[in-house]
């Protein structure tokens, strides 16, 4: 099938590069004439412009936008609208609040799918993991793109109704908060406590077959080996935070108690306040973000 992208940063780039390498056909369109120069070298059918983009594919479009929440995804809506029907589907793989796709859903002509994207760019060669909510047809229509850029059949799921992909991927950003957190505090004691203990070397050994093994703490080991045991000159800065923000909103609009992830939340706001050196479960958050996200890391 071809599929149309437009946002060509670290996550529409991967987007592209996967549906590529799984044998489909993609139209690219970014802001920066380098980035679709650049999808172009790599087999993309470049565009300079969105109603570009929407023109070559003809009708039955199929069109993923992965630009940032907010108003660039209004904006490539409003560019779209001339060209889009009932027969078209729009993807947002962006971190849109759940209510702002509903909304979107009813203005737009296309069937609207929102889809929540977790793996982030180090994921880029085993896939990512993609959470839709929407119609169940226009779902089934993407799935051959929902195989090549997920990590196959397996990575991917509808959800349920318009909103749900993004409500589910809001609450995985705030447990992501939370797991951060309880890593970042218990190798800080480990750091301070009784022993001179190599964090890389502890790392390691609790991801081969402990209860506690994850990818997140992979990357707290691969932390501690570029960084040292000590985290060098990594800052006491936590960056982000609107996902789980939205998801304590929602937990006291059901009254469901989330004092794990309140307290990840608050930690990360109060690191912003700190003018000393900070705590050390903090600077390994700011750390990890990077692991998975490629963000920038905040250094002293």
């Amino acid at each position: 099938m071809e599929l149309g992208v437009i946002g060509l940063g670290r996550m529409g780039r991967i987007v592209v590069d996967r549906t590529l390498a799984a044998g489909h056909d993609v139209t690219a369109f970014d802001i920066d004439d380098e980035a679709v120069a650049a999808a172009a070298d790599a087999g993309a059918t470049p565009a300079d412009s969105i109603d570009a983009l929407a023109t070559h594919l003809g009708e039955r479009k199929c069109i993923w936008l992965m630009v940032p929440a907010g108003e660039p995804v209004d904006a490539a809506l409003d560019e779209l609208a001339p060209q889009l029907t009932g027969d078209d589907v729009v993807i947002d793989g962006g971190n849109s609040h759940f209510e702002d796709s509903v909304r979107r859903a009813g203005t737009t002509d296309a069937a609207y799918l929102d889809c929540g994207t977790s793996g982030g760019p180090a994921g880029a060669e085993l896939g990512f993991s993609l959470m839709v909510g929407g119609p169940e047809p226009a779902y089934e229509t993407c799935e051959p793109v929902f195989d090549a850029v997920a990590t196959g059949p397996e990575g991917h799921e509808r959800m349920g109704p318009t909103g749900s992909g993004h409500y589910v991927k809001m609450v995985h950003n705030g447990v992501e908060y939370a797991l951060m957190q309880t890593y970042g505090e218990g190798f800080e004691l480990l750091h301070e406590g009784r022993y001179d203990l190599d964090l890389a070397a502890v790392a390691r050994t609790w991801n081969n077959g402990a209860v506690v093994r994850s990818w997140l703490l992979e990357l707290c080991e691969e932390a501690f080996r570029e960084e040292g045991t000590d985290l060098g000159d990594v800052a006491d800065h936590v960056a982000g935070g609107s996902t789980g923000t939205w998801t304590l909103r929602e937990s006291l609009e059901q009254e469901v108690a989330l004092p794990l992830i309140y307290q990840a939340l608050a930690e990360r706001f109060g690191s912003r306040a700190t003018g000393d050196e900070g705590r050390f479960s903090r600077r390994l958050a700011n750390r990890l973000r990077y692991g998975f996200g490629r963000h920038e890391v905040r250094r002293r």
